[in-house]
């Protein structure tokens, strides 16, 4: 092993947990990267891992077009910790045997532990852990060791002791499997022998530093950035700022799909309590305008993205000696961005909007995209950025214009938005916003009959979307008390003009997806 390395690369084979591993891994004091299976060896070891893991993913080995590596990658010398079908991937290679389960694992089992193993030091003898798979190995490689297998006689985990490499049927990574950090743990510090080297406080004071060096090398250099009012953009915009003040102008786009008196409270967020020079531009009637007559929710989508690099063109050209794009582009956007054998297919265009066009010839400036959301938040606390923004729930890029179902129109805004403040409200009186990853209502284009104040109505329908969720890369209705479902239903109908029924949808992601479009 290298002694010299403390990072740990995660291979991603098309698993929609790998960030959850690199997330856990950081969590453990750990820097990690993730690349694609296709990377070249060359490259895997010019990165000088001190441990590699190797994902999960929907495919079999045996697949036409499985993604596969060559078995050259286990000459690297360090431990080798294998996930789902990167363990049934370690069994192929190294001429073991898996075939098709007769039926499928998913979700709980019990670990039934056969054989003592470092990678289980601290864990009970069945510990309860969270599968997902359709193959099974039923010859582990020569010299290997089967170390648990499954209520069902399955193996469920092996390794070769000696040369260092471990193989896990299930997901340590997700909450699931109770001792799941414990194992991750036990592989990182007691097998690879990893050192800690990921502190957040030093992150800070480095890219403060590095932003510094870079941009006030001419003192005529000026920057500039599309602040949102989420959190990724303004702790990027914040981390900029300390380093150099006002050469970062901020431009605030209000496309009038934002919630009740956002772009006000924003923008004057954003002057008084983080000091930002930042130009607010009203173009809620551009946008209106361009939505009309469009049900599609893609169109929607990439009429806004389109109309927004638009109008932060315009703006962008009136600042003089603007050399610099401030992004608040995150680690998971940069991975996402690499093709990955059998990753998700495009379910609906990224909520926030994308990459601005390289034809504004602007030198990037990303000083979030190695970090994940929750070490983003992290920052944003250490630059004393105030909970108002650091602990606000996600808001899609597109604003409301995506919870409106079918043609966005000024009427459909105006019911949206006092629905949207009486679900904040009530979800924050209780306690809840900050245990609830996403709390919102949603238009739904059908009218129902009933009885308001006597008289037969036929208005419109409010669907209640809540979620509990770690990531946002899965998620589970949150189970609300009836009280509060009945007091958010009750008031909608009461106050919000033009509903007489609300409705709360209590599907989970996957199958379904959080928002509506």
């Amino acid at each position: 092993m290298k002694l010299n390395s403390s990072k740990v690369l995660i291979i991603d084979f098309g698993s929609q947990y790998t960030q959850l591993i690199a997330r856990k891994v950081r969590e453990s004091g750990i820097y990690c990267e993730i690349y694609p299976f296709s990377s070249r060896i060359d490259k895997i070891k010019d990165f000088n891992p001190a441990a590699i893991i190797l994902s999960g993913g929907p495919s079999s080995v045996y697949d036409k077009d499985a993604p596969l590596i060559s078995d050259e990658i286990f000459k690297i010398d360090v431990p080798f910790l294998g996930i789902c079908y990167g363990m049934q991937l370690i069994a192929y290679l190294l001429s073991g045997e898996v075939k098709p389960a007769k039926n499928r694992e998913y979700g709980y089992s019990k670990l039934e532990i056969a054989q003592k193993s470092k990678l289980f030091a601290g864990c009970g003898d069945d510990e309860p852990v969270w599968m997902s798979h359709g193959d099974i190995i039923v010859l582990p490689p020569n010299n290997f060791t089967v170390t648990s297998k499954t209520e069902n006689g399955n193996i469920a985990s092996f390794e070769n002791e000696e040369k260092k490499i471990y193989g896990l049927q299930f997901h340590p990574e997700v909450a699931h499997t109770i001792c799941g950090h414990k194992i991750l743990n036990n592989f990182l510090f007691d097998i690879a022998e990893v050192k800690k080297n990921w502190r957040l406080s030093d992150f800070v004071e480095d890219k403060i530093k590095e932003i510094k060096t870079e941009i006030s090398s001419d003192s005529n250099n000026n920057a500039i950035c599309a602040l949102s009012g989420g959190v990724d953009s303004t702790v990027a915009a914040v981390l900029v700022s300390r380093a150099i003040g006002d050469k970062l102008v901020c431009i605030f786009v209000d496309n009038g799909l934002l919630r009740e008196n956002e772009a006000r409270d924003v923008f004057k967020f954003y002057k008084e309590n983080l000091s930002l020079n930042v130009k607010l531009v009203r173009a809620g009637k551009i946008f209106l305008s361009a939505l009309k007559g469009i049900n599609d929710p893609e169109k929607k989508r990439k009429i806004i993205g389109k109309l927004f690099i638009d109008i932060f063109e315009k703006e962008a050209d009136k600042i003089k000696n603007a050399k610099f794009l401030v992004q608040g582009t995150l680690y998971p956007d940069v991975i996402e961005s690499v093709p990955v054998y059998g990753s998700s297919s495009i379910i609906k265009s990224h909520h926030n909007v994308g990459g601005l066009p390289k034809k504004f010839n602007f030198k990037l400036i990303e000083p979030l995209r190695e970090l994940f959301k929750d070490e983003v938040r992290l920052i944003g606390k250490k630059l004393n950025i105030p909970d108002a923004i650091i602990e606000r729930q996600p808001f899609p890029g597109p604003g409301l214009a995506i919870r409106v179902i079918g043609e966005v129109t000024e009427s459909s805004l105006k019911m949206l938005r006092k629905a949207d403040t009486i679900v904040t409200e009530e979800i924050k009186k209780n306690n809840l916003y900050n245990k609830i990853w996403q709390s919102f209502p949603v238009i739904i284009p059908v009218k129902t009959v009933g009885v308001m104040g006597d008289k037969r109505s036929y208005e419109s329908l409010i669907a209640i979307r809540a979620v509990t969720s770690l990531d946002g890369m899965t998620a589970d209705f949150a189970k609300l008390d009836y009280d509060i479902l009945r007091q958010i239903s009750s008031r909608i109908i009461s106050e919000v003009k033009g509903v007489n029924r609300v409705v709360y949808d209590i599907s989970s992601k996957p199958p379904s997806t959080i928002e509506w479009e």
